[in-house]
């Protein structure tokens, strides 16, 4: 029998030998509670890969005493979904509790997502889904509503080299095989995926063989020196950052440099363009409102073209963007009615505006004054009478 990677024998199997992800583990956090109480209830863990989120799964099933059923939405279709189903229900009627996995849940179609709601409603499973997708735009409304989204951190350097240590440790290396400098180099070079680490490790120590893992033999087992461009790690943000607040500056230069280098590293180019959308009405808005068709459009190209032929339609989009004139009108003013609608959520409708169906309603005043005209307004205006200052675009 092939022997099993080293990240899978090293998968910590309780929840004390997990390393990072303390905002969710620790004491009166949402996990530690989630196993505390024994009561396994529907997750979406977000976040990037080898930061632990299967591990997670694993260990609220095996603490929670639930069946754990693993699927994966790259082979598993809607009919291993409804056997799956069906298992639940044996599973209910003897007592116990079905939790099931759905890793990459993103790559399930809505149709395929849809299966789960009234399962996951009535409780006869708790669904845990794992994704490195913004679960916002990959996983349907109805889903997200009846789970609770749970954000996985990239993991830091010193998790990952105490990961690198108990792997040492475990597998009875002495500081002359393994020294610290190259566990260093290792994390180093992992992004922030445990996963990674542990595989460019395994690989070392097979390529260093009894020679002690030096720094070349690190590198050539990683195939690389260092991270240009991590893309769930601290660059990711550093350099979407950049190019978002290149094209804030109109220095279309900038953008597209910073563009590229997002591309040229494997970013999702989704990711970008809809970065592009948001900055669309964000930062330009009514400037240029033709920007947002332009911004959609290329999302829509994206997503039905691809790489590399979408690269025309992203750096188009970026180059437009940064040219663009700039306002933060639609920003200022979104933030301006968001803090009225906080301030005064319960102000009762204008009679003079209200819905007038009924002859009651028209003689206590509904609609009263209302004339069906085109830019019609009307001698009372339209707020009500507290707000009547209210004029998020000073006109």
């Amino acid at each position: 029998m092939e022997m099993q990677p080293l990240a899978e024998r090293l998968r910590p199997k309780t929840l004390d030998e997990v390393v990072g992800q303390s905002h969710l583990v620790s004491g009166g956090k949402i996990i530690h509670e989630i196993i505390a109480n024994k009561r396994p209830v529907s997750l979406i863990l977000w976040g990037p890969p080898g930061t632990g989120k299967t591990t997670l799964a694993r260990i609220i099933a095996q603490e929670t005493e639930a069946e754990f059923i693993e699927l994966s939405a790259v082979t598993a279709g809607k009919a291993d979904v409804m056997k799956v189903i069906a298992l639940a229900e044996q599973n209910q009627r003897l007592g116990m509790q079905t939790i099931l996995f759905v890793d990459e849940i993103h790559r399930f179609n809505k149709a395929q997502q849809d299966a789960f709601l009234p399962h996951v409603e009535s409780g006869l499973i708790s669904l845990i889904g794992a994704t490195t997708e913004n679960p916002s735009f990959e996983v349907i409304n109805p889903l997200l509503s009846r789970a609770r989204v749970v954000v996985l951190e990239p993991l830091d350097k010193p998790a990952i080299v105490k990961i690198l240590q108990n792997a040492a440790q475990t597998l009875k290396l002495k500081a002359k095989q393994l020294p610290a400098k190259s566990i260093d180099l290792i994390a180093e070079l992992s992004g922030g995926d445990a996963r990674v680490a542990l595989g460019n490790l395994e690989l070392a120590l097979q390529l260093a063989g009894t020679r002690p893992v030096d720094q070349k033999i690190v590198e050539t087992a990683a195939q690389s020196r260092v991270p240009g461009y991590d893309k769930k790690g601290e660059h990711h943000y550093n350099v979407i950052s950049a190019f978002i607040k290149s094209m804030r500056g109109s220095d279309a230069n900038a953008a597209l440099y910073y563009l590229a280098r997002m591309l040229q590293a494997g970013e999702d180019p989704k990711f970008v363009a809809r970065r592009m959308v948001i900055f669309a009405s964000e930062d330009i808005g009514l400037a240029a409102p033709a920007a947002l068709n332009l911004a959609v459009s290329t999302f829509l190209a994206v997503e039905r073209i691809g790489l590399p032929e979408a690269e025309y339609n992203l750096f188009h989009c970026a180059s437009v963007m940064a040219k663009a004139p700039k306002s933060r009108q639609v920003a200022d003013a979104m933030g301006a009615a968001k803090a009225a609608a906080r301030d005064f959520p319960d102000l009762p409708v204008p009679l003079h505006i209200r819905n007038a169906p009924t002859k009651l309603m028209k003689d206590l005043g509904y609609g009263k004054g209302t004339k069906w005209e085109a830019g019609f307004k009307h001698p009372q205006g339209f707020l009500p009478e507290e707000l009547k200052n209210f004029n998020v675009f000073d006109d």
